[in-house]
């Protein structure tokens, strides 16, 4: 499928896990993609994968606005248009509320919600224009809570309902707003988790489809989701979680 020739898509933490492959979708469909994340090695090996043609590279925190602010408008200086911004960036200390450092927790919160309104904030005058979309990445965890997982649970679980509000608000004037809710997903930060056999005999006795996600399973959701196949979705938190959320959360009888 070819369904974003000529538009041009923004994702943030295009690094690695989820991001990346994100990013390598909408290249596939034909986008021209601004690849942005804290860590220029991690983009640059994405980005040579890529077309140089049709690929941004720009560092970005995006717990600082200005940085935000300035990813945007270099998006618009190269490519003259934006049309879809896809919030992926984030961290996940663990820690319940007695054991969680108050950076950790301020840091989660600045990365993980405050990004994801900082992106939307500073894209939002395009995106109106374009009559753009918006994809954020939530979590499983924004929809119900892990155990010692405090300050993550918190951030996905404003993300979840920030989502809702963007969409009432912007929907109106074109710009439809959603996230994507993964669940255990291959990715950098998940390795550990993966290597630990115990662990991962409990995950899959709370996936019906027995087996966690890669990162190309999230990104044909965020690619359907941004496409005008989706064009009548807005508000959606989407599990996209092998059939957690399908369970009441007790065990199999």
């Amino acid at each position: 499928m070819q369904r974003f020739i000529g538009k041009t898509v923004l994702v943030t933490g295009a690094g690695s896990g989820i991001g990346r492959g994100v990013a390598e979708r909408f290249s596939q469909e034909g986008a021209l993609v601004v690849l942005a994340g804290r860590t220029l090695d991690k983009l640059e090996q994405v980005a040579a994968q890529l077309p140089p043609d049709r690929t941004l590279v720009h560092v970005c925190d995006v717990s600082r606005y200005d940085e935000v602010q300035a990813l945007v408008q270099v998006a618009i200086d190269r490519f003259g248009r934006l049309d879809v911004l896809v919030n992926n960036a984030g961290i996940a200390p663990s820690g319940n509320a007695l054991e969680l450092r108050l950076d950790d927790w301020h840091a989660t919160l600045n990365t993980d919600l405050s990004g994801v309104l900082y992106g939307c904030k500073a894209a939002l005058p395009h995106l109106l224009h374009s009559r753009g979309s918006i994809i954020n990445t939530a979590s499983v965890s924004g929809l119900g809570a892990d155990w010692n997982m405090a300050a993550y649970n918190a951030a996905k679980g404003g993300v979840v309902n920030l989502t809702r509000s963007l969409a009432l608000d912007f929907g109106p004037a074109g710009v439809r707003v959603n996230a994507v809710c993964p669940s255990l997903t291959h990715t950098g930060m998940t390795e550990d988790m993966l290597d630990d056999k115990a662990l991962m005999s409990r995950f899959m006795e709370r996936l019906p489809l027995r087996r966690y996600a890669e990162p190309a399973d999230i990104a044909g959701v965020v690619a359907f989701l941004a496409s005008d196949d989706a064009r009548f979705v807005n508000g959606v938190n989407l599990p996209v979680d092998g059939g957690v959320t399908a369970s009441n959360g007790q065990p199999a009888m």
